[in-house]
């Protein structure tokens, strides 16, 4: 963590740095290079067309893949969404990051555990550098007005969702720009809601203003006014996060048979008459986003000069522990949305931790390459940084991918690592091919240590932990070394 003072102190040194590279002749400065980073909400492993999906359309992000690389063993920053957020925002792993886990703030009417003044974020170190920094989507990493605030932690703009509570639904009462509390829906709909009995429709959890439609025209506003300067905007749509409610007509295009039965709201969220059809849905009003982002691009000559970066926060939605549902009526089984990774949103298994994740920049990434090169959320911040050129302040836990990018990538040295304090308290470190994990820490009886090889077993189905005991010695090393304290989410690392 960096103490304000020195924060600033590195800050300043970074604006000196960039005064004097304004100060360059123009002839002499290119244009820089814009980024564009899109986070997915709950989006698994396979539940894109370029991954394999072979029932929901996703034709923009497999365009997206086409031309640029795909990255096949790429992992989230946590399995649930706050903490997840808060490594791909400060390059810092589960071990050093301020939020291990979902956590309301007790102090606040809505918003998630602030992150402190003193963390140190990608869009602040950007904003230093020059550029205009936007987000828009949703936020959990601070309520309003506090440490946490977007506006606080690096953005000059921010429009959508402060809380992940109220993005539960897609028709809110309210979406925030900046610090003011916008109305979108005089009568919003809630996005819990159950019907054991009687019809249901998809209008019954519909309402006036669909929240994602404000969210996109904000996206496309900030691409149009700061064309004529470098910008950074941060991307993070609800979709596919449930409540089903996505728009009819992307429902009623996904053939009927899907849906032998309506889902009743029995797992949570709100009931739908098509729930599989909804799902499918939603990913593909993801994909329609991402289409418009890249037509706005194109459409002021940005396209050519914008690193585009897409990702989810984590996988897909579990299975509810009192239903025999997942929760939100989705159905990961039935669009086979994991790929064989065992586990879900959740878990430091493979499913609730590696994600989509693609690069694009014409000219610099080869169109339409794939690699299987291990990496994590906390290296999109020094990747980001090494792209365009800038010297991030403070120590990072991530590394550069520019050399895996431009294909001249060395084998990965340091190690990848989660402290998760929620869901019992799990652990998770990624040594070469093999996976150390271990479940239960925060309860009375501690799970077993479980190795597994995942460069010859992606399902994690064969513990190979009597075999390799120096491995399970070398992650329990590697996590009393880069675990600092954290008594908001602790875990008990112990025995």
């Amino acid at each position: 963590m960096i103490a304000p003072r020195l924060k600033s102190s590195l800050l300043g040194t970074a604006a000196v740095f960039l005064t004097f590279q304004l100060l360059l002749p123009a002839a002499m400065a290119e244009r820089k290079p814009n980024v564009v980073l899109i986070v997915a909400d709950d989006l698994g492993w396979g539940e894109l067309g370029c991954y394999g999906q072979e029932k929901i359309r996703t034709p923009n992000i497999d365009r997206l893949a086409a031309e640029g690389m795909r990255f096949t063993q790429h992992y989230s920053g946590a399995p649930v969404c706050a903490p997840s957020r808060n490594v791909l925002m400060t390059g810092l792993h589960l071990g050093h990051a301020e939020i291990r886990g979902n956590k309301q703030d007790p102090s606040a009417e809505e918003g998630q555990w602030p992150i402190s003044d003193s963390a140190l974020t990608i869009a602040e170190v950007l904003k230093q550098a020059g550029y205009a920094t936007g987000a828009v989507g949703k936020w959990g990493l601070g309520p309003v007005g506090s440490t946490g605030d977007p506006n606080k932690q690096g953005f000059d703009f921010f429009f959508g969702y402060n809380c992940q509570a109220v993005a539960h639904s897609y028709y809110p009462r309210h979406l925030w720009r900046n610090t003011s509390k916008i109305i979108i829906n005089e009568t919003p709909v809630p996005g819990h809601a159950r019907k054991p009995e009687g019809k249901i429709t998809m209008e019954a959890w519909m309402g006036g203003t669909y929240a994602p439609d404000l969210i996109m025209a904000e996206a496309l506003q900030f691409i149009e006014s700061r064309k004529n300067t470098p910008f950074f905007l941060f991307c993070a749509f609800t979709e596919p996060h449930v409540a089903l409610q996505p728009p009819k007509t992307l429902v009623e295009s996904y053939p009927k048979e899907w849906d032998a039965k309506p889902y009743r709201g029995e797992a949570g969220y709100t009931p739908h008459p098509r729930p599989r059809a909804a799902y499918a849905a939603l990913i593909s009003s993801l994909d329609d986003h991402v289409g418009k982002l890249m037509d706005a691009l194109a459409r002021n000559g940005l396209a050519d000069n914008t690193l585009v970066v897409f990702t989810s926060d984590n996988g897909t939605t579990h299975r509810r522990r009192d239903s025999e549902r997942f929760v939100g009526g989705t159905d990961p089984e039935f669009f086979n949305s994991t790929r064989g990774l065992r586990g879900y949103k959740g878990s430091v298994y493979e499913g609730g931790l590696r994600v989509p994740c693609i690069f694009r920049w014409p000219g610099k990434i080869k169109p339409g390459t794939v690699t299987d090169y291990p990496s994590f959320f906390p290296d999109h911040f020094a990747t980001i940084c090494d792209f365009l050129d800038v010297r991030p302040p403070g120590k990072r836990d991530g590394i550069s991918l520019l050399p895996v990018l431009l294909n001249s990538g060395r084998p990965r040295r340091n190690p990848m690592l989660w402290v998760f304090a929620e869901y019992g308290g799990q652990v998770a470190v990624r040594l070469g091919d093999y996976k150390i994990v271990r479940q239960q820490l925060n309860t009375e009886q501690p799970g077993p240590w479980e190795v597994y090889d995942i460069s010859k077993d992606i399902g994690e189905t064969t513990n190979l932990a009597s075999k390799n005991p120096d491995l399970i010695k070398k992650a329990r090393k590697i996590l009393d070394a880069q675990t600092s304290p954290n008594p908001v989410f602790p875990v008990k690392l112990a025995p």
